[in-house]
């Protein structure tokens, strides 16, 4: 990823320059925006549920030998919207849409259909690019508000029904609207549409540069997760200290 950390940042300039074309690229976005959407909704769903019910059922009996119950969906809500939610939709995002446009460009490349584009005069970056990149750039944060609500009825559903920590619904919510602000939301939402841009660049620049046929179509899956997956990692530190020191 750092060896072609120049070629990534050229290529996401250049996407930039393309977003006046938005409006001819509308039917691409919109058929993406849908294809992202429902590969990734239930599984967002699945695993926010029980990611909520895990940090529940860790914190509540203990929280209840200390008597102090009464901040379990405070902490819920705040490890949700600051930090799982954000990071694991990324994740999910990597695994099940970022992946998918690597082969998808790699495969063209491979296969000279970009050269073939190039011929007809057609711009790769606003053809291939740039609707992909729209449409993650979109999904991702509304996909992290997903997880964020249904990660803290998750945590809600284990901590009610867990007899240790005997909370109840209105002590919980309580708690969340307590401790939980507009602003920790809307962290969580900035990083998501970071994360976004990051994975959609590193995605179609892996794709861009495939070489060596089917084999070298897989290749260039691998190295998009991997340095997706290491790139989030390192933008939520920077991202958190940044937001830390403001």
């Amino acid at each position: 990823m750092f060896k072609n950390l120049g070629e990534i940042i050229i290529l996401f300039y250049k996407t930039i320059l393309e977003l006046k074309k938005i409006p001819t690229q509308l039917p691409k976005i919109l058929f993406f925006l849908f294809e992202m959407g429902n590969a990734s909704l239930l599984m967002a769903g699945i695993v926010s549920i029980f990611m909520g019910g895990i940090l529940a059922l860790q914190m509540a009996p203990q929280m209840a030998q200390h008597g102090i119950t009464g901040v379990v969906g405070g902490i819920i809500g705040l490890a949700m919207a600051k930090e799982l939610s954000p990071v694991l939709m990324a994740i999910l995002i990597i695994g099940r849409v970022g992946s998918a446009m690597t082969a998808e460009i790699g495969s063209m490349k491979v296969y000279n259909e970009i050269d073939a584009l190039q011929t007809m005069n057609i711009n790769p970056i606003r053809f291939l690019v740039l609707p992909r990149m729209t449409a993650i750039g979109i999904v991702l944060p509304m996909l992290t508000l997903f997880s964020m609500l249904v990660g803290w009825i998750g945590g809600l559903a284990v901590s009610y029904f867990n007899q240790t920590a005997a909370i109840t619904i209105e002590g919980y919510f309580e708690s969340l609207e307590s401790n939980v602000n507009v602003s920790d939301i809307l962290e969580g939402l900035v990083k998501s549409f970071i994360f976004a841009l990051s994975i959609g660049i590193i995605s179609c620049h892996q794709g861009l540069i495939t070489r060596g046929g089917p084999r070298g179509i897989g290749r260039s899956v691998t190295k998009s997760v991997v340095n997706s997956i290491v790139a989030i990692m390192i933008l939520d530190y920077i991202i958190t200290r940044f937001i830390l020191f403001i």
